[in-house]
């Protein structure tokens, strides 16, 4: 594994964000076309893989962080007071 792979099997799930980096570079499947915040599902596949957990495990985790990290941000099905 690649040192970047390494930390990303070995990072705390609950230490973990991912994005994409919307305009420029798309992910593998995409790759040579626009890049577009909805292919973040590519992200969390390989991040899965390497990992060796389910995609929905790490959309579970990612989705919890955000919301700790931007409190500001509600969380759906929550009701805002």
């Amino acid at each position: 594994a690649t040192a970047l792979q390494a930390i990303a099997r070995d990072l705390p799930m609950d230490r973990i964000l991912i994005e994409t980096d919307a305009p420029f570079l798309a992910p593998v499947p995409k790759r040579g076309k626009r890049n577009e915040p909805a292919y973040v599902v590519h992200v969390a596949e390989a991040l899965a893989a390497i990992r060796g957990v389910e995609v929905a495990a790490i959309a579970a985790a990612t989705t919890a962080n955000f919301h700790r990290v931007f409190e500001r941000v509600t969380p759906p099905g929550s009701s805002c007071v």
